[in-house]
């Protein structure tokens, strides 16, 4: 009987996971370059009884499932004209700018392309929201040079076009989200690869990857799951109640 109450403690438990990662989803639904997550179960114990373990019967139990772990997806979104000069859209799959801290000097990797003209010790470099460097295809900053405002980017604009670079990732499921769409290889296992002509569109952003109707049906499936999590821990309940009375 305490297995039951155990089985639908942590099935309700994964389910609220997987209610918080689709409502991080929702939540930037309007962030250019966001890329959603999804969540991936596993079964605790799953066997037959009375049979072999591989054996499909009507007699199957288990006791439960947990998150294994939750992945990206890093496929190209629908690209948005904004006609902005120093906004770039990447339009293709698992390719990331480099960017850089400039106090930390720490690199991490992005695929929101959002970029303006900052200034650092007298000079003027590609940066990002968060006030990150670009990096080119050497690693080093992108000087934007003297334009005249960020809009009108003038002779400048080509320059900077070629000098942006693009990288991708053999394995990009190991990419560790560090906040601000920004990603860090989470072992020295994950190394960037430079991506030759690398496919970029000027003026436009990469629209968040996040699909309203199908965040919504993770919603009413994750709620009426742990809804019927809740409803087996009351019914065990019930029943060890009843028994608890018939002991006297």
């Amino acid at each position: 009987m305490y297995q039951s109450f155990y089985t639908a403690a942590v099935g309700a438990n994964g389910y609220l996971s997987k209610l918080s990662v689709t409502s991080n989803n929702l939540a930037n639904i309007n962030n250019y370059g966001f890329k959603p997550k999804n969540v991936a179960f596993s079964d605790l114990i799953n066997y037959n009884l009375n049979d072999s373990a591989d054996a499909v019967t009507e007699l199957q139990a288990g006791d439960s499932m947990r998150v294994q772990r939750t992945y990206t997806n890093f496929g190209t979104s629908a690209a948005t004209m904004t006609n902005r000069p120093l906004d770039f859209a990447i339009l293709e799959d698992n390719a990331f700018f480099m960017v850089q801290d400039v106090g930390t000097q720490e690199i991490s990797y992005t695929r929101s392309g959002r970029f303006h003209r900052g200034e650092l010790n007298g000079s003027f470099y590609l940066m990002t929201d968060s006030n990150r460097m670009v990096l080119d295809a050497n690693g080093q900053p992108i000087e934007v040079g003297q334009m005249a405002t960020e809009d009108s980017a003038g002779e400048d604009l080509a320059a900077i076009r070629q000098s942006i670079a693009l990288f991708t990732f053999n394995n990009p499921s190991r990419l560790m989200n560090t906040g601000d769409n920004e990603f860090v290889p989470s072992d020295e296992g994950v190394q960037p690869i430079l991506i030759e002509n690398p496919t970029i569109a000027s003026g436009a952003l990469e629209s968040s990857g996040t699909d309203m109707a199908d965040e919504m049906v993770k919603v009413i499936e994750a709620q009426r799951a742990f809804t019927y999590a809740l409803k087996m821990v009351t019914t065990s309940d019930e029943v060890e109640s009843t028994i608890n009375s018939l002991r006297g």
